[in-house]
């Protein structure tokens, strides 16, 4: 893995635009895929947005002063998992090893309280990002959901099972 690009950090609620133009770039690569800031509340104070579920964002800043790559992880105590949103790589930085390394934060999270799975909803057009899970082990799970959003987006269901998943540092 290539280690060149900056430290894992812990998202602060002033992220919030930076953010926001990492997701907006990203989903600008997609034909109709749009970003609207009312679609993404938890956008306007992230840290706190995902901090009062229980979960974490992660931020690798960008050499721009942007972000170059972000991860968050909440609990879902009900189905005893832990559910990945908030995926996002620039350009510059994917196959450098910044997803792997985010997702490795994730999964130490994960297994630091005891989940037995991870579970993430992705729009079905985003291909790349589906063949990234898959190389990290996830399944894609039968069935769809729509919602109902600016962009008529699609997701597909993936799926982790942390049985017998190599224990994974402490998270920081």
């Amino acid at each position: 893995m290539n280690t060149a690009h900056p430290e894992i950090r812990p998202a602060r609620d002033d992220d919030s635009e930076p953010l926001a133009r990492l997701i907006a770039a990203c989903f600008a690569e997609y034909p109709n895929c749009a970003f609207v800031w009312d679609e993404f509340p938890e956008l306007r104070a992230p840290a706190s947005h995902f901090a009062a579920k229980g979960g974490r964002l992660w931020i690798v800043d960008g050499p721009d002063g942007g972000i170059a790559g972000s991860l968050a992880a909440t609990p879902l105590p009900e189905q005893n998992a832990v559910e990945i949103t908030k995926v996002y790589a620039a350009p510059a930085f994917r196959g450098s090893g910044l997803a792997q390394a985010l997702f490795a934060e994730a999964l130490a999270f994960a297994q630091a309280g005891g989940h037995s799975e991870m579970m993430l909803w992705s729009d079905t057009r985003f291909a790349r990002g589906h063949r990234f899970y898959e190389k990290l082990g996830f399944r894609r799970w039968p069935g769809e959901r729509y919602l109902a959003d600016v962009s008529a987006t699609w997701e597909y269901h993936f799926r982790l099972s942390l049985a017998g998943q190599p224990v994974s540092p402490a998270p920081r």
